[in-house]
């Protein structure tokens, strides 16, 4: 995503804010709302992703306190010639994961306590390529952007039904039930704007930085039937549910039908043909190779503790 689409989705969401603005208080109230959104795109430019894991209380580990995760982030943050990004882990039981921050330079990348259990070291692996992928591609500022201020746009629609209903009102009752149907809808339809092909671009880039497709291919099977365990702080949160690996929110909700995400079995075929590709070799970034190696692989294994 470049920045030139981004300062297009601030801008379709500034609009959204004066729209709801104006139904609850006409032209003043559309100002306001203006001078809301204009103080919010920019603070969200800084801290969205500060916002973001604090909203699925997000915990920073190191090395000290996850080694083994903290070192494969490490490793594959070298040959993806990334800054070492911050390391969080969500403590959910689903498997999960998702990167943040405006750039390479302030990033952060966080999976779940699920994932960690339910991965080996390899899938691990490949999940995290696929997140430091996103940031690489730099992805991950419209991302988290949309996820701060579509949860804002759903939020002062409900200021609408509490304070749309006086004189200033151009549109009476009418323009307050639109406003608090169309603004969530509208920032839904602005999140499935951002393409869904950057999915495709973050898997192949992924297995490139890891060496090994197979590896991210075989953790989104398992990531897929992880879909079965409810994860609580997606669910409070749904505008967030773009930023995953894979979409955290439960088919039984409405918000499955606005999934951001492409289907998970077009996803592992098309890392099969990466695979296939490159004949089993591990892809070249120009960078480290570190440890990704069967023998390094089988030592580590031998040696393997708790993840945090």
């Amino acid at each position: 995503m470049n920045y030139f689409k981004t300062a297009l989705l601030l801008a379709g969401l500034t609009a959204v804010f004066m729209g709801v603005g104006a139904v609850i208080g006409g032209q003043q109230g559309m100002l306001i709302a203006l001078a809301v959104a204009v103080a919010m795109n920019v603070y969200s430019y800084w801290n969205s992703d500060k916002i973001v894991l604090k909203m699925h209380q997000a915990r920073e580990v190191d090395e000290r306190t996850a080694p083994e995760y903290y070192g494969i982030v490490r490793e594959l943050a070298a040959r993806a010639q990334l800054p070492m990004p911050r390391v969080f882990i969500l403590d959910e039981d689903q498997p999960n994961a998702f990167a943040t921050g405006r750039n390479p330079d302030n990033a952060a990348v966080a999976a779940t306590r699920g994932l960690l259990k339910l991965m080996t070291r390899e899938e691990v692996a490949g999940v995290m390529a696929h997140e430091l992928a996103h940031i690489k591609n730099r992805d991950t500022l419209i991302m988290t952007i949309t996820a701060t201020l579509a949860g804002a746009v759903s939020m002062l629609s409900n200021f609408a039904f509490l304070f749309g209903r006086n004189r200033n009102n151009p549109l009476g009752i009418i323009g307050v039930i639109l406003a608090m149907i169309v603004a969530p809808l509208a920032a839904m339809v602005v999140q499935m704007a951002i393409s869904r092909t950057r999915e495709y671009s973050a898997d192949r880039l992924g297995g490139e930085i890891c060496g090994r497709p197979m590896w991210l291919a075989d953790a989104l099977a398992k990531l897929e039937r992880g879909r079965q365990i409810p994860n609580d702080e997606a669910e409070a949160v749904p505008a967030t549910a773009h930023l995953f690996i894979i979409n955290p929110l439960s088919g039984a909700r409405m918000d499955s039908l606005f999934s951001t995400h492409p289907n998970t079995q077009n996803r592992i075929e098309k890392l099969r043909e990466y695979a296939a590709e490159i004949g089993g070799k591990p892809a070249s970034l120009n960078a480290p190779s570190g440890p990704w190696n069967r023998g390094a692989i089988k030592n580590e294994k031998k040696r393997r503790g708790p993840w945090a």
